[in-house]
C-alpha cells in the first residue's frame, strides 16, 4: 500500500486538509492516520488531484493517433502524464478506411498493453463523417457519409464518434449506433440547423465536439448547432487555450451549461510539447507559432493545448473553485464516456488514478492504476 500524505485532497464539492489517501491499485481509504506498512509520499502541501482524461487528443511529443504505431501511441501516453493525464481516448482523422483501420487495429492493441504513461481507453473516431463545409483541419477528400457498416468491426474499440448528423439519412446511422453499441455520439464539423441538432440530441446524441468550433453558430433566429448544444443536456467540450474560444466566452458557456457538463479537452496534435515549427496533421502540413497550429491557409489544426494548462486556463477565466475545474478534466469526460463507476474521482473502490498539482497545475506526480508513471516530487 502507498499513502500520500501533506496535501489538499479532491473530493466531491470540497478540498480536504490534514487526511490520508491509502491506495493499493484502488483506492483504500481517505484516513486521519497512515496505516501500518505503508509507502509514504508527501506531497508537499500540493493538490491531491482524480487523474485528468482527456477524450479527445490527436498527438503529442511528436506523435499522432493517425501514425498507426503502438510506439507512437506510448509516446504520447509517456508525454501527456508529464501534465497529470493517466488516461485518453487517441483521437483518429478524417484519412482513408484503410488509415483509420489500421490506426483502430494498433489502438483495440494498446488497450489491452501495459505501457509507461497514461492508459489508452479506446478510440475517439473524429470523421470521416462529417461536413466538407466545416471541414476544419480534416481532409475532404476522405470525407464519407455515416455508415454503421464502416465501424461494425470496432464497436469494441470505439467510445466516441464525432458526426454530423445532418448527413444521417433519416437518421438511420444515429439509431443503430444507439440501438446496437454503447459508443456515445459527439455532434462535429457539422452545417445542421438547430433542428436537425435538436432531433440527433432527442434520438441519443450526448456530446458536442469542440463548442464553437466546425458548427453552426449562435444566431437569435437560427440557434444552429451551437444553441442547440446550450440549451441541451448534451457534454460540451471547451478547447480552453484562450485561442479556439475567447476566454471571455469561459463564463458564459458555464453559466448556461452548468460546472457538471463541460469537458475540458486538449484536441493537441503532435506539436503538443514541442516547439514552434512545421508539423504535420492527417497528411496536411501544419505550422505552430505563438501557440497556435494551423494550416498554410490559416484555419485552425487542432492545438497544442495541455490539459492541465486548459483546467488553469478555465479556473482562471471563471468564478469556480480548483476543484470545480479539475473535475471538468476527469469526473466529467469519466461520465461522458461511461466510465465513472472506475474513474474520475478520489473515491473508495476506484482505481488509483492520482495527480499532484501546483496551485498553478504543474504537474509533480501521476499514478495510474496505483503505479508511477510520472514523479518529480523527490
Amino acid at each position: 500500500m502507498k499513502a500520500l500524505v501533506n496535501g489538499k485532497i479532491i473530493v466531491k464539492d470540497k478540498i480536504l486538509s490534514n487526511k490520508v489517501l491509502v491506495f493499493d491499485k484502488k483506492i483504500i481509504d481517505i484516513c486521519e492516520n497512515v496505516p501500518e506498512n505503508c509507502e509514504v509520499i508527501n506531497a508537499k502541501g500540493m493538490i491531491i488531484s482524480p487523474g485528468l482524461i482527456d477524450i479527445h487528443i490527436h498527438g503529442s511529443c511528436n506523435a499522432d493517433t493517425m501514425d498507426k504505431s503502438i510506439e507512437s501511441i506510448n509516446t504520447i501516453a509517456s508525454g501527456i502524464c508529464k501534465n497529470g493525464v493517466t488516461s485518453f481516448l487517441p483521437t483518429t482523422m478524417t484519412m482513408s478506411k484503410e488509415d483509420i483501420y489500421e490506426a483502430l487495429n494498433v489502438l483495440r492493441e494498446s488497450m489491452n498493453k501495459e505501457n509507461h504513461g497514461a492508459k489508452v481507453l479506446g478510440a475517439h473516431m473524429e470523421g470521416p463523417f462529417i461536413n466538407a463545409i466545416y471541414k476544419g483541419a480534416q481532409n475532404e477528400k476522405y470525407v464519407l457519409k455515416p455508415s454503421f457498416e464502416f465501424i461494425k468491426e470496432y464497436t469494441d474499440v470505439i467510445k466516441i464518434i464525432s458526426y454530423a448528423p445532418e448527413l444521417d439519412e433519416e437518421f438511420n446511422f444515429t439509431k443503430q449506433v444507439k440501438r446496437s453499441t454503447d459508443i456515445k455520439l459527439s455532434i462535429c464539423h457539422t452545417n445542421a440547423t438547430y433542428k436537425e441538432a435538436d432531433e440527433a440530441i432527442k434520438l441519443g446524441v450526448s456530446n458536442i465536439t469542440h463548442l464553437f468550433n466546425a458548427m453552426t453558430g449562435l444566431n437569435h433566429r437560427e440557434p444552429g448547432v451551437v444553441g442547440a448544444a446550450l440549451i441541451s443536456d448534451t457534454y460540451c467540450e471547451i478547447i480552453a487555450d484562450k485561442i479556439h474560444v475567447d476566454k471571455n466566452l469561459f463564463e458564459f458557456v458555464l453559466n448556461n451549461k452548468g460546472k457538471d457538463k463541460i469537458i475540458l479537452i486538449t484536441d493537441s496534435m503532435r506539436a503538443g510539447c514541442m516547439r514552434d515549427g512545421k508539423y504535420d496533421l492527417g497528411g496536411q502540413d501544419v505550422y505552430v507559432k505563438d501557440g497556435a497550429a494551423r494550416l498554410q491557409e490559416g484555419n485552425l489544426a487542432g492545438s497544442i493545448l495541455t490539459l492541465n494548462k486548459a483546467v488553469y486556463n478555465f479556473f482562471e477565466n471563471t468564478n469556480l473553485e480548483i476543484n470545480e475545474a479539475i473535475y471538468m478534466a476527469s469526473l466529467n469526460p469519466a461520465k461522458s464516456i461511461g466510465i465513472d463507476d472506475k474513474k474520475g474521482s478520489l473515491e473508495i473502490g476506484k482505481d488509483a488514478d492520482i495527480a499532484v498539482f501546483d496551485e498553478k497545475m504543474e504537474c509533480y506526480l501521476s499514478i495510474s492504476e496505483g503505479k508511477y508513471i510520472f514523479n518529480k516530487l523527490n
